[in-house]
């Protein structure tokens, strides 16, 4: 991949999609909403956020783009999931709910809504590898943590002990939603996956 600036789409079935499009433009690529597999073709990398994961789940299913998804990720195609975008790429989840289906690309088990519910949201300072200038801001709704990671993922942020950011490869899952926070550095960081960079003091 070329160091063009990229072309990353956002998967807009459900969630906040117009955030991730403001903080991903603002990072320096290119953003588009992507709901069907003829504008999945056209982007670089894509983003999976937050929302509720079993209706992303049966959106995708529903658009004809679960399958497209799931062939250009293990393409290599970069893709950074948010909250409900986190157990969309995980391999397995704990505690599915009846059909939900992901698309994988992180050897993780994840577990939903495991900080608690909507009324438990909080934010906390995150460390995350990889990224200079001092902790993120972490936005917590609703969120999942990651019960454990396989040979193959990097376990990226912990927080109150549990693992909340983990790459592998191409792909990038977060438990929070750093756009929510007007703090795109986490965004910059998947834009530079996007051009075939490695992260800064990472991988």
């Amino acid at each position: 991949m070329s160091e063009k600036t990229p072309v990353i789409g956002v998967l807009a079935l459900q969630g906040d999609v117009r955030e991730h499009l403001i903080a991903l433009a603002a990072a320096d690529a290119v953003a588009r909403p992507v709901r069907r597999p003829e504008e999945l073709a056209g982007v670089d990398g894509l983003v999976v956020p937050g929302g509720e994961s079993t209706t992303i789940s049966k959106l995708a299913v529903l658009f004809g783009v679960m399958e497209p998804l799931r062939a250009r990720v293990r393409d290599g195609m970069p893709v950074y999931g948010t909250c409900a975008g986190m157990i969309m790429l995980a391999d397995k989840i704990l505690d599915p709910r009846s059909g939900q289906e992901t698309i994988g690309g992180i050897d993780m088990i994840v577990r939903r809504n495991a900080f608690g519910r909507q009324n438990e949201s909080f934010e906390a300072a995150v460390d995350v590898k990889g990224i200079a200038g001092g902790p993120v801001e972490g936005v917590f709704i609703r969120a999942p943590w990651v019960e454990s990671v396989g040979a193959g993922a990097e376990v990226l942020a912990e927080h109150d002990g549990h693992i909340v950011a983990v790459r592998q490869g191409n792909a990038l899952a977060t438990s929070f939603h750093p756009e929510l926070t007007g703090d795109h550095r986490v965004h910059s960081l998947f834009v530079d996956m996007a051009r075939g960079k490695r992260a800064p003091e990472s991988l």
